[in-house]
């Protein structure tokens, strides 16, 4: 199972991001975990300068805007 985590303070890309990977994980029957992280000390521990960003089993694997179904895709493996 792969941990996912969201970084961001709860603005609407946050939000469509974390629903866009739920949707994208159900879609390929992916079990994940999904995490929302918001308070900004946690999320400078990262070194993100642009939310939201998403990290995917401990690795950043993006920041800034929603990501698009593909590259979500890759980064769940499907």
């Amino acid at each position: 199972m792969k941990v996912v985590k969201i970084l961001g303070t709860g603005c609407a890309n946050c939000r469509a991001t974390t629903q866009r990977i739920a949707q994208v994980a159900k879609e390929l029957g992916v079990p994940i975990t999904l995490e929302k992280v918001e308070a900004i000390q946690d999320i400078a521990a990262f070194g993100i300068l642009a939310t939201p960003a998403v990290v995917v089993d401990g690795k950043v694997v993006h920041t800034g805007g929603v990501p698009v179904r593909e590259k979500i895709a890759s980064w769940l493996g499907g």
